[in-house]
């Protein structure tokens, strides 16, 4: 009875986490105007390589003088790795780096984005996702 009784609780709760995990990953066009595309120049304020989504965080300046930070989501630490983009070698991302980003900006006029492309300040550009959820 008692071995019955533990079996079906930790059903219950891995059913219970199990869900909560699928409703935590949402789709990219929930958030995101996947028919828009936006360029922004910038420089680095913060990069977190985790997963499963990343972050940069660069701050943009307006005409005006005024700053205005843009979060990006970014890709899984691994898959990033796999395109050359870490805290070290050519692509490498560190806080004060000016860089202009190509972006899917979210639908709601947010500073939030999903970043497609990286160009460094030497010019040359890491295209980092096509954009689509498998991308």
């Amino acid at each position: 009875m008692i071995k019955r009784t533990l079996v079906g609780c930790v059903a219950l709760l891995s059913g219970w986490m199990a869900s909560g995990l699928l409703q935590a990953h949402h789709s990219l066009a929930g958030v995101y105007d996947m028919k828009a595309e936006k360029e922004l120049t910038g420089t680095v304020e913060k990069v977190q390589f985790v997963n499963p989504h990343g972050s940069l965080t660069i701050s943009v300046k307006a005409p005006d003088g005024s700053a205005t930070e843009w979060v990006f989501t970014l890709g899984s630490a691994t898959a990033l790795a796999g395109k050359g983009v870490g805290k070290i070698g050519p692509n490498a991302l560190h806080t004060g780096d000016a860089i202009t980003v190509k972006c899917i900006p979210a639908k709601d006029g947010h500073p939030l984005g999903f970043l497609k492309s990286i160009t460094y300040a030497d010019g040359h550009t890491v295209v980092v996702s096509g954009g689509g959820p498998n991308d």
